[in-house]
């Protein structure tokens, strides 16, 4: 298994930037991609951005330009940023972080709260 704790999240005004970071242990040799998700309230579930073992990115279009994944290994750890950048009323949302490992297997962590006040 992999645990995922995210942190970082909070109220911020409009054009502000945070930065949230995933902090994952357990299985993390067997992680590929990691990725940051967003659920905002009455819409799905969406990728923000994810990265791969290479250090390949995805973006949505929503945010590129203005957010920066990440990602770093320490000791029997893996950390996945997000730094967010001129953020907006749409970016309010929880954010969660993904892993997901070769074999299929996916573990969520259980979210933080961003909220951008305009």
């Amino acid at each position: 298994q992999v645990q995922l704790v995210e942190s970082g999240g909070g109220l911020v005004r409009a054009g502000g930037s945070l930065r949230l970071s995933c902090a994952g242990s357990g299985r993390i040799f067997e992680i590929t991609d990691m990725g940051w998700y967003r659920q905002a309230p009455g819409k799905q579930r969406e990728l923000v951005a994810s990265i791969n073992t290479v250090g390949s990115t995805n973006y949505a279009d929503s945010v590129k330009g203005r957010f920066t994944i990440s990602r770093d290994y320490a000791k029997n750890t893996v950390t996945v940023d997000l730094q967010m950048n001129s953020l907006n009323s749409e970016d309010t949302a929880i954010y969660y972080c993904n892993a997901k490992l070769w074999l299929g297997s996916s573990y969520w962590g259980r979210g933080t709260q961003v909220t951008v006040s305009s």
